[in-house]
């Protein structure tokens, strides 16, 4: 099996079922976006100690191929996706609410800004907060721009944000500096 195809050679990409769009397009850049995240994520789960940790990584990962199927499909086959395989579900949207919720009940969040850097997972996991933050904000101009985006998507996305948000807080404890003395 070959690796190069050679039909991105004129500057497009191929949509899942069926179509071709500019590699320049807003939407590709979502994209790649969520591509990013989960090579960031990756990064995480492979310097994770925390078996637990480690397995939300990998499903949150294993979420953003959803993601990714989601956005990259051709507008006229959506019919076609099947839920949480290619298509974002609302009950993937709950199910990052539910585990945001757990979590700051555990461990409640300090009402101030922190910086980053305590530790390495909690950098690599506010790494990723942002790369997903980015996507968010492609998808959405990729939605004005008069793409088709499942709304699902966009609620996954910030909700997934704030997950990451949570955990590298819950990784770094009590020992993130506060933005300002």
């Amino acid at each position: 099996m070959r690796v190069y195809t050679k039909t991105g050679d004129d500057g497009t990409t191929g949509r899942f079922l069926g179509g071709r769009v500019p590699k320049s397009d807003v939407l590709i850049e979502a994209s790649g976006d969520v591509d990013e995240a989960i090579a960031v994520l990756g990064v995480v789960r492979a310097g994770c100690e925390d078996e637990a940790l480690a397995e939300t990584v990998l499903t949150l990962q294993r979420e953003l191929f959803v993601v990714g199927a989601d956005l990259a499909t051709n507008p006229d086959h959506r019919d076609r996706l099947r839920p949480g395989v290619s298509l974002v579900t609302e009950q993937m949207v709950e199910a990052l609410e539910d585990r945001i919720d757990r979590l700051v009940a555990e461990q409640p969040l300090r009402p101030v800004f922190v910086v980053p850097g305590s530790d390495l997972t909690s950098s690599r996991l506010d790494h990723a907060r942002t790369v997903v933050r980015r996507s968010e904000r492609h998808v959405v101009a990729a939605e004005e721009a008069g793409h088709v985006v499942s709304p699902a998507v966009l609620r996954y996305l910030n909700r997934l944000s704030d997950l990451l948000f949570v955990l590298a807080r819950n990784a770094a404890g009590d020992v993130e500096p506060p933005s300002h003395d």
